[in-house]
């Protein structure tokens, strides 16, 4: 961003910040919904948890789906037009919900999800290399840190307000009740249910609508192709002679990474809810904000040490160590005693929950920095291919859409509580990223690296 004077690029800069910002708040209230809205559907439209989590194969693979042509879209459109795109995307999707809620036909709100989630993609791909490259690039972890404290504040305040609206009473429609009733009866119940969705989503709707005019009149800033390239002309040099994006291994590998990464993530939002729900918990609804609010407390941290005490790299080893270890704690603990719950959050007057689903949520304080992470030590040295590559990784994101749903039809099956065991080779293969992959700069020896920063 350019100005007269250096008052006005950073008053350009912190303005930039607040409205990237308020779009990654939309991210995460309009992504942690599902949390609460899969036992929601799968008591309105009769679900099985297999089929309650194609919510998030719909919303999360449409990121694969539109990632490419959406990039296409804003190599058109430039970042700021793109956004409001995306944002009117969202909106459409948003009004789906409302002849979905009327008919309680399970493939109408599938298809809102997929168009809400479409719409996000156009604003993934250009928010978050926007993050990257408005600022030094030592610290775009930290500016991403920033997004994602905003992104999950979100996360924690969405399950609240859906089960504040959506699940008063919700203990009418246990299966045990439900069984009790005549098949009519039993319609007019799930239809009264599921039309509860109609007034929020509309008033969704509206308000996406109202953030895409504010995001069109802005001061919000384009982004130039030399600040795409980096300050120093290093990652232009660093890009000089390549002619695909396949021949950026740190990309291609940080893809692969990134797909696992958001897979645990969607896993620690997305599941508690079902798990507690399993084990009898009442306030199932609610479960996904203990997640976001770990995610935050992980994500300030991050913020507080990255890069002042240990370096990306170093933060990103930490965080997969510590998501093999709650996974097998999630596993091990007692899916009944709450002494942990206690000892850790009993202070702050929330709910107890039991240890097992406690380490659910604490996935949530080993993923935080995972994404602020992966973004730019996969984008590094990227130059004129940063819109592509920022696409390829937003491409990654059905690592949500596949995950969960695995472990939806595992716990049909099996246990809920042991079939987290899917988590482990995930946190291992971002640990090797993390380790070496990121480092890798050619195919073709599988030796070289990048130096150590």
């Amino acid at each position: 961003m350019q100005s007269n004077n250096g008052e006005n690029s950073s008053s350009n800069y912190f303005v930039s910040i607040g409205i990237i910002g308020l779009l990654f708040f939309i991210f995460g209230f309009v992504t942690w919904l599902n949390g609460s809205l899969i036992p929601f559907l799968k008591i309105a439209c009769g679900l099985n948890r297999a089929e309650a989590f194609l919510v998030s194969l719909a919303f999360y693979i449409s990121y694969t789906v539109m990632a490419l042509p959406m990039a296409a879209v804003l190599v058109r459109t430039g970042y700021k037009k793109g956004m409001v795109l995306g944002l009117l995307g969202m909106a459409v999707g948003s009004l789906i919900f409302i002849p979905a809620a009327h008919t309680r036909i399970y493939a109408i709100f599938l298809l809102g999800l997929f168009i809400m989630g479409a719409g996000l993609t156009i604003l993934q791909d250009a928010s978050n290399p926007y993050v990257v490259v408005i600022g030094p690039r030592k610290s775009a972890a930290v500016r991403i840190g920033f997004m994602g404290v905003a992104n999950k504040a979100a996360g924690i305040f969405s399950p609240l307000v859906f089960t504040a609206l959506m699940l008063g009473g919700i203990s009418e429609y246990s299966s045990a009740k439900l069984k009790l009733l005549t098949p009519a009866a039993k319609a007019a119940a799930l239809n009264s249910l599921a039309n509860r969705l109609v007034v929020p989503y509309l008033v969704m709707a509206g308000v996406l609508v109202l953030l895409a005019v504010m995001i069109r009149f802005s001061p919000l800033p384009e982004i130039s192709e030399e600040q795409e390239q980096g300050e120093s002309g290093s990652s232009s040099e660093a890009s000089e002679g390549k002619t695909s994006i396949f021949q950026f291994p740190q990309l291609i590998l940080g893809a692969i990474a990134l797909f696992f990464y958001v897979g645990v993530e969607v896993m620690g939002g997305d599941t508690i809810g079902l798990y507690g729900r399993s084990l009898g918990i009442s306030f199932f609804g609610k479960l996904t904000s203990y997640t976001m609010a770990f995610m935050v407390i992980g994500y300030i941290v991050g913020i507080i040490i990255i890069p002042r005490f240990i370096k990306q790299e170093t933060a990103l080893v930490s965080t997969a160590l510590l998501g093999f270890v709650f996974s097998v704690l999630i596993m091990t603990t007692s899916p009944v005693n709450t002494w942990i719950s206690h000892v850790l959050i009993g202070w702050t007057g929330a709910s107890p929950v039991p240890d097992s689903v406690l380490f659910v949520a604490l996935l949530g304080f080993a993923n935080a920095m995972c994404w602020p992470i992966i973004w730019p030590l996969a984008l590094e040295g990227l130059g004129k291919f940063t819109k592509i590559g920022s696409a390829i990784l937003i491409m990654a994101i059905a690592g949500g859409a596949t995950i969960p749903p695995l472990w939806g039809l595992l716990s049909d099956s099996y246990s809920p509580q042991l079939s987290y065991w899917i988590l482990l080779p995930c946190y291992a293969i971002i640990f090797l990223y993390a380790w070496k992959g990121h480092k890798i700069r050619s195919w073709s020896s599988g030796t070289k690296f990048v130096a150590a920063k």
